[in-house]
């Protein structure tokens, strides 16, 4: 029985081992998922899912690729650690309904094997200028243009690609489906799953800057390399409506702070939505004539406050900070652009809060009192007896002790002046003070 068991448990032990090794063994693909804007924010986390890849000796990395297009010089950071890569790069335009537009098509020609799955498309790589005047928009369409073409045929080349359909998607906005792709000479593969992907590319030689190596990826073991909460939080902030409305509610603490100070909270977290909107500010390309607009219409609505000008400086402000919205990202991209639904209710209702909530706790602020001892001054009160200098009057029901340069007689109207030491008031004749304001 002793034996019987300390075989069993080497057998055990063995098979275990045994297991251990041949996990071991597999290669191994690391795949990461790239969806919406190509921003600095996607861009370093292509990079560094990438470092990664080749650290851990990778047979190759697959991007899973769907993104509308993005910043040109995100596209480039990426690409050019694609180039420069040690192991295979993939591009694998998926699930259905995706696709590779603007940056994306750049990217798929730069992966050393592109492919695609059923129901999505590629192409229209126009660029477009940023901040370009109007004397100056054609020229700098046209060098901005030529750059991207040739940036593009030397991907095509050097990918053995076609050549002629990649200038077209960036000259003509061209786009093609995955069939079309794959006829022309766009992309390498059709795949409906990543599992059939890794099957289809198994075997395949792939050439890494003179070096050769052969792909091992069938019966891959796969590590998804998912974003962190850290990216992920710093990806969705980039979106330019988050970063408008955390500028604006950022804007919003500080001024409330600094109409009511000790509140603390609001201070606290308007410098939080401000450095949050800063940030968000430099991957996206900022307009800084929109925001001195916006900045601009918040003096103006606080002047509003201050000042009566009936109305001329609240539509100067509206008018300012909806330019100033429409300005602050300068760029003809939609993906870069803070939509309509989003700035025009939140113009409308910054110049609400400045005129209605900032503009009423202003105004109770300069209130004069009406109460208290401060409160009774500017009140017109009765004499109850002779005051020569000194009596008592009465005000509101209530009793007071007064003083008067001048002689009352009990009965006579008297309005206070002032609140002296002791709660005594300083008085004046009504007669006497309405005849002062006549001269």
């Amino acid at each position: 029985m002793r034996r019987i068991f300390f075989t069993a448990v080497f057998l055990a032990v063995g098979l275990w081992l045994g297991g251990l090794e041949g996990t071991e063994a597999r290669p191994v693909v690391h795949v990461v998922k790239v969806e919406g804007v190509i921003n600095p924010v996607s861009a370093d986390f292509v990079v560094k899912s990438l470092k990664e890849a080749q650290e851990a000796g990778a047979e190759c990395l697959v991007i899973q690729l769907d993104t509308p297009g993005g910043l040109m010089e995100s596209m480039r950071q990426i690409i050019k650690e694609i180039l420069n890569s040690t192991i295979p790069v993939v591009v694998y335009v998926h699930p259905s309904g995706s696709r590779a537009a603007s940056a994306g098509v750049f990217i798929a020609y730069a992966a050393h094997i592109a492919a695609m799955t059923p129901g999505t498309n590629i192409g229209a790589a126009h660029p477009v200028t940023i901040g370009a005047s109007q004397d100056t928009a054609n020229t700098m369409m046209e060098k901005v243009t030529n750059d991207a073409a040739a940036y593009i045929r030397s991907l095509a080349e050097k990918r053995g690609r076609n050549v002629d359909w990649a200038e077209k998607a960036v000259r003509e906005s061209v786009s093609i489906t995955e069939k079309e792709a794959l006829e022309l000479n766009v992309i390498d593969y059709i795949a409906p799953t990543l599992d059939s992907l890794l099957a289809m590319i198994d075997g395949r030689e792939v050439d890494l800057d003179g070096k050769k190596k052969v792909l091992h990826t069938r019966n891959a073991r796969i590590v998804m390399i998912e974003m962190s909460w850290r990216y992920r939080i710093l990806d969705r902030i980039s979106d330019p409506n988050i970063a408008y409305i955390l500028l604006l509610l950022g804007i919003y603490g500080i001024i409330f702070e600094l109409s009511n100070p000790g509140a603390i909270l609001p201070g606290v977290v308007g410098v939080i939505f401000l450095i949050l909107a800063f940030f968000a500010m430099q991957t996206l390309p900022i307009n800084w004539a929109g925001l001195l607009l916006i900045l601009f219409a918040l003096v103006l609505f606080i002047l509003e406050i201050k000042i009566t000008s009936y109305g001329l400086l609240t539509i100067g402000g509206i008018v300012s900070m909806l330019l100033g919205s429409l300005m602050l990202f300068e760029t003809p991209e939609p993906l870069f652009r803070v939509s309509l639904a989003v700035i025009i209710p939140a113009v409308v209702a910054t110049a609400a809060f400045f005129l209605f909530a900032v503009g009423l706790g202003l105004r109770a602020q300069r209130r004069k009192p009406t109460t208290g001892a401060q409160g009774i001054v500017g009140e017109v009160g009765v004499a109850i007896d002779r005051l020569d200098p000194e009596g008592q009057i009465k005000i509101h029901g209530e009793i007071w002790k007064a003083t008067c340069d001048s002689r009352v007689k009990p009965g006579d109207k008297v309005v206070v002046r002032e609140v002296l030491d002791g709660l005594v008031l300083r008085v004046e004749p009504v007669q006497t003070s309405g005849k002062s304001r006549k001269r």
